[in-house]
């Protein structure tokens, strides 16, 4: 098997499934203030800013930014940590948690049209081959439960 040809027809097509913007839905998840309210959203509880910025992989700048905007539009509180008030805890406003149930349903709803879009057989390989593939680059922090 030529594996260079192979990569070459890969990158083509994802560069053709970008152009069309289907995937914009589901990546946006991902990125900036709403990848770190979906992040706060799973763990389901307070956490410090560190922890985003590990579990993200962003600089803690970055979470810090993020965080300055999210709470500017009234989606995160921070609160000095009772048990050491050296530290910061972040957590959910419920306008928050509403708003990151709201894109989570929205993205899992759309998932769930590209899937079934696939159909059973390829839809059940494109997530075993997505597992698989997640399991051989390791990840810097474990992702939040879902």
């Amino acid at each position: 098997m030529d594996y260079s040809e192979l990569a070459n027809t890969f990158l083509l097509e994802m560069h053709k499934s970008r152009r069309m913007g289907g995937h914009k839905n589901i990546t946006s998840t991902m990125q900036g203030e709403t990848h770190a309210l979906q992040y706060i959203y799973h763990l389901n509880c307070s956490v410090m800013p560190g922890e985003i910025s590990n579990g993200l992989g962003v600089s803690s700048a970055r979470v810090a930014t993020t965080l300055n905007s999210l709470e500017k539009k009234g989606y995160v509180r921070r609160e000095i940590n009772k048990d050491d008030r050296r530290k910061i805890l972040v957590s959910l406003t419920p306008q928050g948690e509403a708003a990151a149930k709201a894109h989570h349903k929205f993205v899992h709803d759309e998932v769930t049209k590209m899937l079934m879009a696939l159909g059973e057989h390829d839809a059940t390989e494109f997530v075993r081959i997505i597992r698989r593939l997640s399991e051989m680059f390791p990840q810097k922090s474990p992702p939040p439960p879902m």
